[in-house]
């Protein structure tokens, strides 16, 4: 099964903020930026992210 969350928006400004949140906060990559659809409605997907290694208290990262 994959996972995938859309944005719908009236602009594409809104749009575009919506899909920067999304993957801010729950540390999603964009997989479709905002398009234009046939309704005059703009739409935006991520997935989610890759798990990177956690950093140690220097910033870098840590393991392999």
């Amino acid at each position: 099964m994959s996972v995938r969350f859309a944005v719908q928006a009236s602009t594409e400004r809104e749009c575009q903020q919506a899909l920067e949140l999304l993957c801010r906060r729950l540390g999603l990559e964009p997989v479709l930026l905002p398009r234009l659809l046939s309704d005059n409605r703009w739409m935006a997907r991520a997935v989610p992210g890759t798990p990177k290694p956690p950093a140690d208290d220097r910033g870098l990262a840590t393991g392999a």
